[in-house]
């Protein structure tokens, strides 16, 4: 039950939907729809236009993982819409960590080198994550100007990536 990392597009957007609604409403109670996230609706446009990338992780079949990046200039990128299923998320699948990875590796060879990413302070575990990955938490007013902040977030963190 090896999971595989792939890209994924408009094609995926019910099931990226479904799982990322789920997360957000369901498991945190977080005041959100997809009206407030028009991006799941057109991913390729969204993420692929500006030298993005959108990942899915699926384990039999099934989308229970995801991660995307958003470019918003020639070097510098956040991340976006990285949540895993409940029943996937630990060590034992290492979902989260592969996802990351995945996405580093691709900042790396695409010259991006930093990243970017905004949260809320209830996906403490996120946090943590993030943190153990060497993200630094950063204040709102230390980002960059064309960093695309969502209104939601209150918690934000950067990576230096080595070259």
């Amino acid at each position: 039950m090896k999971p595989q990392i792939i890209p994924i597009e408009n094609k995926y957007s019910r099931e990226i939907v479904d799982l990322i609604l789920n997360i957000q409403q369901k498991e945190f109670n977080v005041p959100i729809t997809i009206e407030d996230q028009p991006d799941l609706l057109n991913i390729k446009n969204f993420y692929y236009e500006g030298g993005g990338h959108f990942w899915g992780a699926f384990v039999d079949d099934e989308l229970v993982g995801t991660i995307a990046l958003v470019k918003f200039n020639d070097t510098q990128a956040a991340i976006r819409k990285m949540f895993v299923k409940k029943e996937y998320r630990g060590k034992e699948f290492s979902i989260a960590q592969k996802l990351l990875d995945t996405l580093v590796d691709y900042c790396t060879k695409n010259q991006i080198e930093d990243l970017y990413l905004g949260t809320i302070t209830v996906l403490e575990a996120a946090l943590r994550f993030y943190e153990r990955n060497n993200f630094i938490r950063i204040e709102k007013e230390s980002l960059p100007n064309t960093f695309p902040v969502m209104s939601a977030d209150n918690v934000f963190c950067h990576l230096k990536l080595k070259k």
